[in-house]
């Protein structure tokens, strides 16, 4: 009898440890500019993320377990981004993170992600974080959601070779992003058939590149692609307006985004920039099988969670969204161990996201092709297709 009700306790234990067990929150860690210079875009970002982990929470969670995001606000600072990711990767436990905003805070914590093992799905624009190798390192434990800027950059370059546009001039920020998009741009223009004429470059922060633009165009460019994110695209557009120019305005994939728009004001019209499918998805065919997947996320975003009325949808609204389900497919199947969430999301092959179909491989941490981008160009203030 005592065997028997010793049993019992035993079992009634184990139970109960299981069914508690199955409850018990997976910790997610996300990591944002929530303040700082990238607020603009770190904010929104941090929203998507909680609506998307509500989502999945109402539905289920993950095989029965609940998500919890654990956020921290980097600032868009690299140094607060590696005290941050430290401590949610040894003080909070997280199974795998999220974020960061920028490139330059993704390239910080990259060798922290690395040594400690985490699996991480980045949201940030810039290659580097991804590439292997000399000083960008390893990025075995390094995912990202948005296009690469390679891929941007061929977007535009399948574009021009179209329109017969051969000549080139280049303007790019400093910083990171803008010295990745620089990199890719000299790289793949012969490849394309293509020619930088000029180039030039200027700080994120100055508030008149009239000059880098008069010495561009004494090139005799056929388009000016200006790459950066920011304020600093609308001064491009700005000065190009007051300066006359004529030729084409392209720029790079960040800046989709009604701010833009407001900053440019009348400057904006008619450039033009490659795109995620969010920021002119009405006009998709609807063969196209992200459609409905944007569809159902710019439902919950405006009209469920009214994110729209204070921050309307530009194209990084999706990144956060796509990386929370990335990393959900790979926990369902490896469960919280850290290298099998690796493993699974190096696997994951047909994901359609809102920002593209993922096809994930040991050589492709990103998976996404530029059949996952669109051209867009702006009319009337308003995001125009103009061209698949």
């Amino acid at each position: 009898m005592k065997k028997l009700l010793s049993f019992l306790v035993a079992f009634f234990l184990f139970v109960s440890f299981a069914k508690a067990s199955e409850k018990e929150p997976i910790k997610i860690g996300a990591l944002f500019a929530l303040s700082g210079p990238a607020a603009f875009i770190g904010t929104p970002t941090k929203l998507v993320a909680e609506m998307a982990v509500s989502e999945i929470n109402k539905n289920g969670g993950i095989n029965g377990r609940p998500i919890k995001l654990i956020m921290a606000d980097t600032e868009g600072d690299p140094t607060k981004a590696v005290m941050a990711v430290k401590k949610l990767i040894e003080v909070d436990k997280v199974v795998a993170l999220i974020g960061p905003t920028r490139t330059g805070t993704g390239m910080a914590i990259k060798p922290i992600v690395e040594r400690a093992r985490v699996p991480i799905v980045m949201t940030v624009g810039g290659d580097p974080v991804i590439m292997e190798g000399g000083r960008f390192g390893t990025a075995r434990f390094i995912f990202k959601a948005p296009q690469r800027s390679s891929t941007a950059v061929k977007k535009i370059y399948i574009y021009l070779q179209q329109k017969g546009l051969k000549r080139i001039a280049i303007l790019t920020a400093s910083d990171g992003f803008g010295q990745d998009g620089k990199r890719w741009l000299k790289k793949l223009a012969p490849s394309y058939g293509l020619k930088i004429v000029a180039e030039e470059s200027f700080n994120p922060t100055d508030n008149d590149m009239s000059g880098q633009l008069r010495r561009l165009m004494t090139k005799k460019p056929d388009v000016i692609i200006c790459w950066t994110i920011g304020p600093a695209g609308a001064t491009v557009a700005k000065d190009v307006k007051r300066l006359g120019i004529k030729v084409p305005l392209f720029q790079c994939h960040g800046l989709p985004d009604p701010k833009y728009i407001e900053l440019a004001g009348p400057a904006a019209e008619g450039n033009l920039m490659p795109s995620t499918k969010l920021m002119a998805w009405k006009e998709l065919p609807d063969s196209d099988p992200q459609k409905p997947v944007i569809a159902h996320f710019v439902k919950l975003y405006e009209e469920v969670y009214d994110l729209d009325r204070k921050f309307p949808i530009n194209t990084h609204s999706g990144y956060a969204w796509d990386a929370i389900n990335l990393l959900v497919r790979a926990i369902k199947k490896a469960g919280t161990n850290r290298e099998g969430i690796r493993d699974e999301l190096e696997k994951i092959n047909g994901y359609v996201g809102v920002s593209g179909i993922y096809r994930m491989s040991p050589k492709d941490h990103c998976g996404l092709d530029v059949d996952s981008m669109i051209i867009v160009k702006i009319v009337n203030r308003q995001w125009k297709l103009e061209a698949y």
